[in-house]
């Protein structure tokens, strides 16, 4: 559906007639204005005197290649969205006209659906270009002033204004996750669905239903249809965080979905077309497990056209205080509680710390500080960071396996020990609290921590 209440135009760009005819009728009937050329110098020649709000253009021109005419849109009317059209199987081209900074990509022979869900995404990008709006309105959502998140935030924005598949890489806890809904949200998709699906999450024999969903009756349990994740995000964008730990029979259907834009639910005989966007995300790196053998090269390079490097929390520790600031305020709000001050001790220690957990073990932090804390204020105490001298750090992702077994470890035996006390006092939370040397908000917490109830 086209939202904008203006008729828009589109500037096509071919030098076959029937295709020509064919998109201007399309577009017509879509309530859009079309104006037909056939070659580049025409084009360029319009783009002067004439507004347009989209170029489709062809790959393979008398006077040029598309990609340069993509290029030149991209310098000198960035608010202008262009489409390639490749020819069938061109791939590489294609990817190759993502790169350059095209909207999106339509293959020969030109399925009418595909064009028209294009068309509407291209339409309904937001139209403003004010970067220092834009950046103001994320400063909630992806705060730091240093240069690494300005720069960041730009890319981001930037990468709003196409539908090139994204991987997002970065170390666990930096925001991979929020660095996908900000492209989703400032997007021609943002009215529409937005899917998070963590890969290594989903049992192998669900697989394939849980992506591209199944009909009543198709194996034992499938008491009825179930529509999967690709439709549901139908329209909209799915995000596959963890896209390493696919295994590789599901890497196959998933390159196969992803090219032909067309889904098969486990026990039907008919393809499904989706119109989605796709975002994915990995702490792993993908170029050494492709050498491995462990990851398909032609899928990496489909999901890869475009990469976005989330920085850690040690190269931008500029940044901490502010994050701090914001996440205490985000969890004294959950439970309208006064916000705390941090003591100057407290966040002496907290730029110093190396924070390997990157921005989820900073607000791990807070929420175990706040609760510890007394007259409202954050002391060092509070923080309880690892007396030990930390590690040298190296730009390595760290094997969050072993992290998680530790933190597992630890928190078994915190568990154990509270149940003990608890057992001794006869359930006794006051006195338990007692026996353990906490105070009483302080027992409250850890056992809502712990799940014990």
């Amino acid at each position: 559906m086209i939202e904008n209440t203006h008729i828009s135009k589109v500037l096509i760009v071919d030098d076959e007639p029937d295709l020509c005819e064919l998109a201007e009728i399309t577009l017509s009937r879509m309530g859009l204005n079309t104006c037909s050329v056939n070659d580049i110098t025409t084009a360029l020649s319009l783009l002067k005197s004439e507004s347009f709000d989209l170029c489709i253009t062809d790959m393979n021109l008398p006077d040029g290649n598309g990609i340069d005419l993509v290029k030149h849109i991209q310098v000198h009317y960035p608010n202008i969205p262009v489409a390639v059209i490749t020819a069938y199987g061109s791939m590489e081209l294609a990817i190759k006209a993502l790169k350059a900074g095209a909207f999106d990509f339509v293959s020969k022979p030109v399925d009418l659906h595909i064009l028209r869900n294009l068309v509407t995404s291209a339409i309904n990008l937001p139209k403003t270009n004010d970067e220092s709006q834009q950046n103001n309105n994320n400063q909630t959502n992806m705060l730091g002033d240093s240069q690494l998140m300005q720069d960041l935030r730009k890319k981001i924005h930037k990468l709003a204004r196409s539908q090139a598949p994204v991987f997002i890489h970065g170390e666990s806890g930096c925001g991979k996750e929020l660095a996908a809904h900000l492209i989703h949200n400032q997007g021609a998709r943002k009215d529409q669905a937005f899917i998070p699906v963590n890969c290594g999450a989903i049992p192998l024999e669900l697989m394939e239903s849980e992506f591209f969903g199944h009909k009543k009756g198709s194996f034992t349990g499938a008491t009825a249809d179930k529509i999967g994740l690709f439709k549901a995000a139908d329209g909209g964008t799915l995000f596959l965080d963890e896209i390493a730990d696919l295994p590789l029979q599901m890497q196959v259907k998933l390159l196969r979905a992803i090219q032909e834009k067309s889904i098969r639910p486990v026990g039907s005989q008919h393809e499904e077309l989706v119109d989605i966007r796709i975002l994915s995300a990995s702490h792993k790196n993908l170029v050494d497990l492709v050498k491995q053998g462990k990851f398909r090269e032609d899928l990496f390079y489909r999901i890869n056209v475009i990469e976005l490097q989330i920085p850690t929390l040690r190269q931008r520790p500029e940044d901490i205080p502010t994050l701090a600031s914001f996440l205490l305020r985000c969890l004294c709000k959950k439970t309208n509680a006064p916000t705390p001050e941090f003591s100057h001790d407290a966040m002496s220690a907290l730029n110093e710390h190396t924070f390997p957990g990157n921005v989820r073990e900073l607000e791990n932090i807070l929420e175990r500080a706040l609760a510890l804390s007394e007259n409202n204020k954050i002391e060092l105490s509070d923080l309880q960071l690892p007396s030990t001298p930390s590690q040298v750090i190296t730009d390595k992702p760290v094997e969050s396996p072993v992290i998680e077994k530790t933190a597992n470890t630890l928190q078994q035996q915190e568990k154990e020990s509270i149940m003990l006390a608890l057992e001794q006092t006869r359930w006794n939370k006051t006195a338990a609290a007692k026996l353990l040397g906490l105070t009483l908000r302080q027992l409250r917490y850890r056992l809502n921590k712990l799940n014990i109830e």
